[in-house]
């Protein structure tokens, strides 16, 4: 009798030590690290708690000097997500950095960046569609945002070369095929409107960015049913109107060709030309006359005189 009572002591005692144990580890964690795991739920179908949400949101605002190491904590935790192919983590884990970068103050963007965009590479990098649509969308998000003091260090080499290869999709499904192409299109508008906009040091009129680029663009008009050339004009009245391939390209091209100076322009008809050389597009003629329409149509005016 004495050794069962005393086994049941011992078996207690044990458990209120681990309980005890696991309840100051837990106190002992960083109150960042707790309040980002507090976002998750027990089951991905649950989507985001956004009550918890906006306790780490308020936090982040409160001590922005905690924004990155709770975007690398974000960044860890997604990492191991996507290794062990539990995707609703990951989307959620995404939506969370999504709703930080937009309630991030333009002075202290900076601290959080580097590991979004740690994030949104990781995505990519997956060979899941959804997700790499997924990194594009927040990629976009990204991109539409103005910073007072833009990082001249950050590079975005990587995101031109992967959103190239999106819009060169050959996936079987040819409504997944499409979304992708869609998304690559969208990147690399993102990526323009961002290095352009922020003049950056990395300089997307350089060859190597716009090799790819443009010949991306002119894959997908290639696709078009019909080839039809609209004016600025028009073109703004069908803003939003881009939703297949063809269409968003053209949008794209317009608008890169209306954001080159007078001394970037070259760099966007260089591969243009190539691009027709190399795949033999000149004859019949249809699409290099679209092609040509749209970049006199969007080129600005101060290199009209280059026309002739």
């Amino acid at each position: 009798m004495r050794k069962i009572v005393h086994r049941a002591c011992f078996v207690i005692s044990r458990t209120v030590y681990m309980t005890c144990c696991c309840g100051c580890c837990s106190a002992l964690r960083p109150r960042y690290k707790r309040l980002v795991d507090n976002i998750f739920p027990a089951s991905p179908q649950d989507g985001l708690v956004k009550s918890n949400m906006e306790k780490l949101t308020f936090y982040s605002l409160s001590s922005p000097e905690k924004l990155d190491r709770i975007g690398e904590y974000l960044f860890q935790k997604a990492a191991r997500d996507i290794y062990r192919r539990r995707h609703g983590f990951v989307i959620i884990a995404m939506e969370a950095m999504d709703q930080l970068l937009l309630a991030c103050h333009s002075q202290t963007l900076n601290l959080f960046v580097e590991s979004f965009l740690k994030m949104v590479q990781k995505l990519l990098e997956s060979t899941d569609p959804q997700l790499q649509i997924l990194a594009t969308q927040s990629f976009v998000r990204f991109a539409n945002i103005e910073e007072d003091t833009p990082s001249y260090h950050r590079r975005y080499d990587f995101f031109v070369s992967k959103f190239s290869a999106m819009c060169h999709s050959n996936h079987n499904d040819q409504a997944v095929r499409d979304n992708i192409r869609l998304a690559g299109i969208q990147g690399l508008q993102g990526v323009i409107r961002k290095t352009v906009s922020d003049d950056l040091v990395e300089n997307i009129w350089e060859a190597q960015h716009m090799d790819k680029i443009v010949p991306s663009l002119l894959y997908n008009m290639q696709t078009a049913e019909k080839y039809e050339t609209v004016t600025c004009m028009e073109t703004d009245a069908r803003d939003g109107l881009e939703d297949d391939p063809p269409r968003l390209a053209e949008a794209c091209l317009r608008e890169l060709v209306g954001r080159a100076s007078f001394g970037h322009i070259r760099s966007v008809l260089r591969p243009v030309l190539t691009h027709f050389d190399r795949h033999e597009l000149w004859v019949p003629n249809d699409f290099a006359v679209h092609t040509f329409k749209i970049i006199m149509f969007s080129i600005q005016v101060n290199t009209y005189y280059m026309k002739n």
